[in-house]
């Protein structure tokens, strides 16, 4: 095994490239959350044109999102670890931005799944490709903290994508449409620049990966306890990201979609920014003194947030806020963190294929399924008495086990962080 030498000049500068990424990373998931912003204004539109949505179907436009998110990614993290990863990200960008525009231009239901489907292949390009650029471009001793703020896109974009869905779809003289419509133009000026990025140095090996490498993931402790957690987490928040505006706006009453939209999108941009930039430090300082920090730190902070959601959907407003705010802080803390885990303990050249089967898994079994299984639920509750439907249940009955299972699958993976780190840079097949 031997490294190609890059001459000083070559290098990418890492600060450039981490902000970039955190800004496609922003648009990623404004683009992602805007359909929840505004599923409840897309639902009335269809009934009074005579084609009314069920709540199942309504969840399955995310549904159909995650499932070609998941299902290409692995196919772009093949290409990420044999070609240019920048390259892959800016023709992912651009593919997403056109489809989230287009999503404003359905007139049925099939066409706003379609458009749907496309944002999920476009962002399934970037997901698995843009940490492995970051892991290339610093060492293990600072990729948490690093990871940590390019993951803290992640709240910020969302509750962007809240406030900005919410506001455009009561505005007057716009509506939902404008929502999606604006969102591309941006996304369509970082594909150019990502096109300018030079390719940060990487391993090269003799001969490519295989399956064989990529079967050792199974063996690796580690990842597999690492990926369980995160699917149980991803299935959590999936849930919740969908249906909360409905959820405090309809079900609680407790304002407007703008007024929901900028309070719990404000919540969330603050509770999950500084989660995840703390989880990702703390993670990093207590690396020295316990070898599973990155471990303890999800788990803990998950089993914290049960007893605290759990209490929200009980708690009247005002006050339910002050708990959101808490759980949700629980909930992100886990996001630097549990991605460093990935990095750390997949060898360089298969980097980019192990993200992208994490990503595979925790979808598939996560945020694919949760948002059209809790639609499902509030439907069977539905009532001349309750029209929307029994949503305490719905959360109670899905959300709270999977908050449970991920803190417990992330505490069981503490013991073997530090071996499968040490292992990590020998790990291929034979």
């Amino acid at each position: 095994m031997s490294s190609v030498p890059v001459a000083p000049s070559a290098l990418p500068n890492p600060r450039t490239a981490v902000a970039l990424l955190l800004l496609i990373n922003l648009m990623n998931y404004v683009d992602r959350q805007v359909l929840a912003a505004v599923e409840v204004k897309i639902g009335a539109e269809f009934a009074a044109a005579g084609s009314p949505i069920s709540d199942a179907r309504m969840g399955l436009l995310s549904t159909a999102f995650l499932v070609s998110y998941m299902f290409a990614s692995p196919l772009f993290g093949w290409f990420a670890d044999r070609t240019s990863r920048w390259r892959i990200v800016a023709a992912g960008v651009f593919v997403w931005s056109l489809a989230s525009g287009a999503s404003g231009l359905a007139q049925v239901y099939t066409a706003l799944l379609i458009t749907r489907v496309f944002v999920g292949i476009g962002e399934a390009a970037y997901g698995p490709t843009a940490p492995t650029i970051i892991s290339d471009l610093y060492p293990v001793e600072r990729r948490g903290s690093v990871l940590a703020w390019f993951y803290m896109a992640i709240p910020v974009g969302s509750a962007l994508g809240y406030v900005w869905g919410g506001h455009l779809a009561d505005l007057e003289g716009w509506g939902w449409r404008w929502a999606f419509y604006l969102s591309a133009p941006p996304g369509i000026l970082l594909a150019v620049w990502a096109l300018f990025m030079r390719e940060p140095p990487r391993v090269r090996q003799a001969r490519q990966a295989t399956f064989a490498d990529l079967a050792i993931l199974l063996r690796t402790p580690s990842y597999v306890y690492n990926t369980l957690g995160m699917t149980a987490m991803t299935f959590a928040l999936g849930g919740l990201a969908f249906w909360m505006p409905r959820y405090i706006s309809v079900y609680r009453g407790a304002g407007t979609l703008a007024e929901v939209g900028t309070k719990f999108g404000g919540i969330t941009v603050v509770s999950g920014l500084v989660a995840t930039l703390a989880g990702g430090l703390l993670g990093d300082k207590l690396r020295a003194r316990f070898p599973g920090s990155y471990f303890l730190v999800s788990g803990i902070g998950m089993l914290i947030g049960l007893p605290t959601f759990l209490a929200f959907l009980v708690v009247p407003f005002p006050y339910a806020w002050g708990l959101l705010f808490v759980a949700e802080f629980c909930l992100f803390f886990n996001t630097g963190p549990a991605n460093t885990i990935l990095a750390n303990v997949t060898h360089p050249s298969i980097r980019a294929s192990a993200f992208a089967v994490n990503i595979l898994v925790i979808h598939l079994f996560g945020d694919a399924i949760s948002p059209s299984l809790i639609g499902l639920l509030n439907d069977s509750t539905k009532s001349a008495e309750l029209p929307v439907g029994h949503m305490n249940y719905s959360f109670g009955a899905g959300v709270s086990v999977a908050i449970l299972l991920s803190g417990i699958f992330w505490l069981l993976g503490t013991k073997h962080l530090q071996r499968d780190t040490e292992l990590a840079p020998t790990r291929l097949a034979e």
